[in-house]
């Protein structure tokens, strides 16, 4: 796989390529806004369609890090790296606000961030309170932190590391990337196997159970920060057991309890892909996941 982006957009532009170069088949949205007034006399047969990610970036924390030695209401519980400017530059203006519990294409699953009660407060930007409450919990001056991550070769989980380090020195953490080869990511700190804090996307979820279930259940190899909630796990439980697809959705994922997980910051704004193909590509659509293969085995090139 090419990970460098200025050739990636070079073989693009020339027609090397007959789909996005991001998964699932997309071009992220700064680079596809550079381009496309290009591409309409270079490739004007592309067929393009937008849709809401059922992923999102997170900040994973450590337990038993600095991060986490905190009383209730210490600094973990102020998303300091959420301001909106700063998506807007990451995401270009096509970006969908999400609660807890839920990724942005799952809407269902989650409540308006104005509905979370008291964890609503976990969902504002407030350096001040944040470098406040690090100081309540012990740290005035701050302390410093490692974030695990692997670019996934995207601009965009890219642009969003860099803000999420920015904006945590902000409110007194230094944090510093290290940058992992994706195979040793994904075998380390995807897996909840990092000493600090760890950031980057997670697999396409297409139910609201498997994105729960992964991120907030007890030994769930995807629950990276280790939380340990009985409310939350009970109720995880219960909707699991539940058939009908509405009262799932009331016993469990939307509920304010998991605005309060401080231990898994999740990205308050998901992006909107943007799927581009050949036209030439007949009986082709972008999916949702990893299976290329399944896609691709009923499609054809009419060139």
């Amino acid at each position: 796989m090419d990970e460098d982006n200025a050739s990636r957009t070079a073989s693009f532009l020339a027609g090397k390529y007959d789909l996005g170069w991001e998964n699932p088949g997309i071009i992220s949205r700064s680079d596809w806004l550079q381009i496309k007034d290009t591409l309409k006399s270079k490739r004007p047969g592309l067929r393009t369609l937008e849709f809401p990610a059922t992923s999102g970036n997170h900040l994973s924390i450590a337990r038993g890090s600095e991060a986490v030695q905190r009383p209730s209401g210490a600094a973990g519980d102020v998303h300091g790296p959420r301001p909106q400017g700063a998506h807007r530059r990451a995401l270009r203006g096509r970006r969908h606000r999400q609660s807890a519990g839920s990724a942005t294409a799952l809407r269902e699953w989650s409540l308006p961030v104005t509905e979370l009660g008291e964890g609503a407060k976990n969902f504002g930007y407030d350096p001040k309170e944040a470098r406040r409450l690090l100081a309540a919990a012990g740290y005035p001056n701050g302390f410093s932190g490692n974030v695990c991550w692997a670019t996934y070769g995207s601009t965009i989980v890219v642009d969003h590391a860099q803000l999420v380090v920015k904006y945590l020195k902000d409110i007194g953490i230094d944090a510093r990337l290290d940058t992992k080869e994706y195979g040793a990511y994904i075998s380390t700190c995807f897996y909840g196997k990092f000493d600090s804090m760890a950031f980057g996307p997670q697999t396409p979820f297409l139910d609201g159970d498997n994105y729960l279930f992964g991120y907030y259940y007890p030994g769930e190899m995807k629950n990276q920060s280790h939380v340990n909630d009985p409310v939350v796990a009970d109720m995880i439980v219960r909707q699991r057991r539940t058939l009908d697809p509405a009262k799932r959705r009331e016993i469990n994922p939307r509920h304010p309890a998991l605005s309060r997980q401080a231990g898994l910051l999740h990205d308050s704004v998901g992006q909107v892909y943007t799927a581009v193909w050949d036209g030439a590509l007949r009986n082709y659509g972008p999916n949702l996941g990893y299976d290329y293969a399944g896609r691709l085995v009923a499609a054809w090139l009419e060139r």
